[in-house]
């Protein structure tokens, strides 16, 4: 299967709600809890202020895959970028997050970012360890993050350095 990876349009917007709608119901990956509307959706992944890129990948067909988004972070950090994957559970495609990975760092440097902050739920090993294969290090913890009334977990931030001279790791 051939997966395409390209700039996300105003027609994925429906699938990609739902795909991620699919995850959030799973529950135990995302820290988004409640399900989006496709507005909510819109204006999170393609229209915040903070945003860079939201990239999707499908396959040949056009059935939706996956897609990532990347907003650059609030300022001390603003050189900064932050990273969120999901991808199709049912049935699981491997590949979808190197591709959008690789789309996803070239939006970055075209940004001029210096960093890419990839901040997991410590209970997500697929995500930990999706971050770690494509070069993401460890950075940080928080722990006991409220997720629910009476539930925490620890979330884990991992880094992706851009670029020469990128090791300032500050």
């Amino acid at each position: 299967m051939e997966i395409v990876v390209r700039p996300t349009q105003d027609e994925d917007v429906t699938g990609l709600c739902a795909l991620l709608n699919e995850i959030i119901a799973i529950g135990g990956t995302t820290a988004i809890l409640e399900p989006l509307s496709e507005e909510m959706f819109m204006a999170w992944a393609l229209n915040g202020s903070r945003s860079v890129s939201c990239v999707t990948a499908a396959d040949e067909e056009g059935t939706l895959l996956g897609f990532q988004t990347l907003k650059r972070a609030a300022a001390p950090k603003d050189d900064w970028g932050i990273i969120a994957t999901f991808a199709r559970t049912t049935p699981k495609v491997p590949g979808v997050g190197t591709k959008l990975f690789q789309a996803t760092k070239e939006q970055a440097l075209a940004a001029g970012l210096h960093a890419i902050d990839a901040t997991i739920r410590a209970d997500n090993v697929s995500g930990l360890s999706f971050y770690t294969k494509m070069g993401f290090q460890d950075h940080s913890v928080a722990k006991d993050v409220p997720l629910t009334e009476g539930v925490s977990v620890d979330r884990v931030t991992k880094v992706f350095w851009l670029g020469a001279g990128s090791g300032d790791q500050g």
